[in-house]
């Protein structure tokens, strides 16, 4: 993907992580194994659906710029700055 460095995927949080987690339509997510809880809008509730599923950053990033009105170079940032948060998040004891 243009934009991210070469170990793009190093980028995503833990697969494991990712899997286990409880996602409500409303946007309340649950780690059952640490116990945590947090919330997600509607675009965080869109990347956790995409990581669930496809693991690739490509096609997360495809599938927001045609979802959103949204500039490349805007999401990049976020989704950036998103997916550190998650990391972080998800690796909380």
């Amino acid at each position: 993907m243009v934009g991210y460095p070469i170990g793009e995927q190093s980028l995503l949080p833990d697969s494991k992580s990712v899997e286990r987690l409880a996602i409500s339509e409303s946007g309340f997510v649950f780690d059952p194994v640490s116990g945590h809880s947090f919330t997600v809008n509607e675009t965080g509730l869109a990347i956790l659906r995409s990581l669930q599923s496809d693991r690739h950053l490509d096609s997360l990033r495809e599938r927001l710029l045609a979802e959103y009105d949204v500039e490349k170079t805007t999401l990049d940032r976020d989704l950036l700055e998103y997916l550190g948060s998650l990391r972080d998040q998800l690796a909380r004891p």
